[in-house]
């Protein structure tokens, strides 16, 4: 089954996380298909949080790859607020 979900990336303390399509059988930060954006929960200042390109997500949703909550809960964050997250990836 394909999925999309975080990779973690970043030093001991600093996460950062790219959002990867994936099949669920390899390892989190392991192989990927596909890289549609990224998460930065400790952004700071002028730092971009959240980018994600919703063309790829929605096409790779549309077909039959399942989304894992925490990414589902960033796509709704980013398709709210589209001034905020740019669909650039």
């Amino acid at each position: 089954m394909v999925v999309i979900r975080l990779s973690r990336g970043g030093a001991k303390k600093r996460p950062f996380f790219n959002i990867v399509v994936a099949d669920s059988r390899h390892r989190r930060d392991g192989r990927f298909i596909e890289r549609v954006g990224f998460y930065n929960p400790i952004a700071a200042g002028g730092e971009q949080p959240l980018r994600l390109a919703l063309d790829r997500v929605d096409y790779w949703a549309g077909h039959g790859a399942q989304l894992s909550p925490t990414v589902a809960r960033l796509v709704s964050q980013a398709k709210a607020a589209p001034a905020a997250a740019p669909a650039v990836a």
